[in-house]
């Protein structure tokens, strides 16, 4: 009885309240992301305290972390909240022009710097009031475990091997070459018939910083199949800066043609073959079994899909 008498006591509300002021790590930052009054979420955390039994939240210097237990009730909660907000959507059916549900989108910027523009674009114009979260794929972004969690709909990026425990939808595919100064004594090479195998690895080059622990990047991995390595002297989290980066200093970024070539008119730079073969770069989105049959998230997915079906035409 104990537990139904909690249980009672317990609504979707306080559910958001909990999980955003464990997310945000603060009261006040909570109160923002909630439109509510800081004094109203402070009461709600008093009462979740409470229900627990446990101070979920504590103050560590300047700042405030989660208790084990606060650490305990995310995922569920985070559960919990992706369920209600789909349940009545998909039982419905997916109406874009009067939904409010929100997309959360995990992309790489390795991608054509179009891509996420047009993708924001054509679901504002088609679903006006649908929140869209852009998250990044960073070393500290664990994908697979936020897919399972509802914390994110679709991961858009490049993989050499994608994940087998994923679905995946292929967006499109993209030759390797390198991106240069235009005065890189490379271009001259290149000319020459000197721009060759040994010349580009030894050269100095900029990589991306590893999207998550552990991984190598689709170039070095397979350099690392054929035992091989390049002499990598810059790497950046931020791919979209990296061509400027590349536009005044002797650095050379490999990756594919379309990201390239969105920077020929605007940068000093010049794309240049590859000396080593390369397989071509195989873009996907992936998303999870439990967003499968949605039809919010299908209709996200064709979203993504068309506009990489755009893009390729141009």
């Amino acid at each position: 009885m104990r537990d139904q008498a909690l249980f009672d006591k317990i609504d979707l509300h306080l559910i958001r309240v909990l999980h955003t002021v464990l997310t945000e790590r603060s009261v006040s930052k909570a109160a923002i992301r909630l439109g509510m009054y800081q004094p109203a979420v402070s009461a709600s955390l008093k009462k979740l305290r409470e229900l627990a039994g446990d101070p979920l939240l504590v103050r560590s210097g300047a700042g405030m972390v989660p208790t084990d237990a606060g650490l305990r009730m995310l995922q569920p909660s985070s559960s919990i909240l992706r369920a209600a907000e789909s349940m009545f959507t998909d039982a419905r059916g997916f109406e874009p022009a009067t939904s409010r549900q929100t997309f959360r989108i995990a992309a790489s910027d390795f991608l054509d710097p179009l891509f996420l523009p047009q993708l924001v674009a054509q679901i504002k114009q088609q679903a006006p009031h649908c929140p869209i979260e852009i998250l990044p794929l960073s070393a500290e972004s664990d994908y697979r475990a936020r897919l399972a969690q509802g914390e994110v709909d679709v991961v858009i990026g490049n993989w050499l091997k994608p994940p087998d425990d994923l679905h995946l939808g292929r967006l499109f595919g993209d030759e390797v070459v390198c991106l240069v100064a235009r005065d890189h004594p490379a271009v001259r090479r290149e000319s020459q018939g000197g721009w060759d195998a040994a010349s580009w690895l030894a050269g100095e080059h900029i990589a991306p910083t590893p999207t998550h622990p552990g991984a190598r990047g689709v170039i070095d991995e397979h350099l690392d199949s054929l035992g091989l390595q390049r002499n990598i002297t810059a790497r950046c989290p931020h791919f979209g800066l990296i061509p400027s980066m590349v536009a005044s200093t002797l650095l050379v970024l490999t990756t594919g043609r379309q990201y390239c070539e969105r920077y020929v008119d605007k940068l000093p730079v010049k794309v240049l073959p590859c000396p080593i073969q390369f397989p071509r770069l195989l873009y996907y989105q992936l998303w999870h079994e439990r967003t499968h049959a949605s039809s919010s998230a299908k209709w996200l997915r064709e979203r993504v899909k068309a506009v990489a079906a755009s893009l390729r035409k141009e």
